[in-house]
């Protein structure tokens, strides 16, 4: 079994963090760009499906307008004492007012190459959609 890693990204967004943080906390904000579908259930149990594959994740943590972060529910025994996750954060550069969407990434995914590919076509997609 791979080890866990901790991959970091920033990425530098020409929008505001207000209007920002809808698509980074939001089933109908995620599924604009981050997953070919996100939904969320009662329970406030959100499911990404990427590839008709679904991955269930739970908001273990947040501050408006700051940052989100997905904790993956288990899959194995592992899982339950090192849980995979992923956090969204958005900072402003005080001196320039540019907007950042800053990336941790914490999962078995052990080629980083790959990851950081896959993360900046996902966050490609996300100034697309809104235009920045």
């Amino acid at each position: 079994m791979a080890k866990k890693q901790l991959f970091t990204a920033d990425y530098e967004l020409r929008a505001s963090v207000k209007m920002l943080y809808p698509y980074i906390q939001t089933a109908s904000g995620l599924s604009e760009w981050f997953s070919d579908d996100v939904r969320i259930n009662p329970e406030k149990v959100f499911t990404f499906v990427w590839d008709q594959e679904e991955h269930k994740a739970v908001i273990s943590s947040h501050r408006t307008n700051h940052f989100v972060r997905f904790e993956y529910l288990p899959e194995t025994p592992a899982d339950k004492k090192d849980p995979s996750y992923f956090e969204l954060n958005l900072e402003v550069n005080e001196l320039t007012q540019m907007t950042f969407l800053k990336i941790y990434d914490y999962s078995d995914f052990d080629d980083m190459e790959e990851l950081q590919d896959l993360w900046d076509s996902l966050v490609e997609k996300l100034k697309t959609v809104v235009g920045g």
